[in-house]
């Protein structure tokens, strides 16, 4: 029998009770890692420690906060002996809290958007780069971008804050990873275009932009994307198989940043 890819991987996912996270825990622990999950909501975390089982456990916290990844990971390696890499999916539209088209975005809009899309992640890299300089181990943290961040669609996906923060997130990972891979830390983003999520009811309901999603995704018979589409890439960079790999934005889009898109 092959050796899992993740075998004996302790893992910590920002954002990992629902959602994109939640897939990635279940192909995580699938290829044998030890994962611990993070999110917002106990519901949520008490039915993701069911869903993933023994190899698994939930925290909640707010990632926007500074001692959430802290406290993931340490608890990671009380948990399960160790601590080999950080998956940072928390994020979202910042629709709700005033993000918008620019000449519509209120200040606080924009600073919840960046709060709730970068801070989180900077926050929670940081805390697992400190880790593995502390343990002068290899390791590798994969951030969760978005084809927005350099594709845009004025039409239906007008949120200039949320493609500001998420634009950031590949200079950030860019730069860090440049910094870090001496230490042979690995930093890279995976950037999904519309995926079937919480966040993406307002869409995914929407007869209109699913018919323009025809020819925007138009893999796979032109579908919305689903969580499980991320998951092998995911696998790949959370799994030794990665290891001459950083640095890197790959999209999982469904063909969203080379297609028009017909309105």
């Amino acid at each position: 029998m092959t050796e899992k890819s993740l075998a004996n991987k302790k893992l910590v996912i920002i954002g990992g009770t629902t959602g994109l996270g939640l897939s990635a825990a279940k192909a995580f622990i699938e290829n044998g890692a030890y994962v611990v999950v993070v999110g917002r909501n106990q519901e949520s975390a008490d039915e993701s420690e069911v869903v993933l089982g023994k190899n698994a456990a939930a925290l909640v916290a707010d990632a926007v906060e500074p001692s959430t990844a802290v406290l993931a990971i340490e608890f990671c390696i009380s948990k399960f002996g160790g601590f080999d890499g950080l998956y940072h999916v928390a994020g979202g539209s910042g629709r709700k809290m005033g993000d918008g088209p620019l000449h519509e975005i209120t200040l606080e809009g924009w600073n919840k958007t960046l709060e709730l899309n970068l801070t989180s992640l900077m926050l929670s890299n940081q805390a697992a780069v400190r880790q593995f300089l502390k343990q002068k181990t290899v390791g590798t943290i994969l951030n969760m971008g978005s084809v927005l961040g350099y594709s845009p669609s004025p039409q239906y996906f007008s949120t200039h804050a949320y493609a500001a923060a998420k634009s950031a997130v590949i200079g950030f990972t860019k730069s860090a990873a440049a910094y870090y891979a001496k230490d042979n830390i690995r930093i890279n983003v995976i950037a999904p275009a519309l995926v079937e999520t919480p966040m993406a009811r307002r869409a995914a309901e929407d007869e209109t932009i699913l018919s323009f999603i025809k020819t925007k995704q138009p893999l796979d018979g032109g579908r919305i994307g689903r969580p499980s589409d991320l998951d092998g890439l995911a696998v790949y960079f959370m799994s030794d198989l990665s290891r001459f790999t950083t640095g890197q934005i790959i999209a999982v889009d469904g063909g969203w940043s080379i297609s028009e898109g017909q309105l």
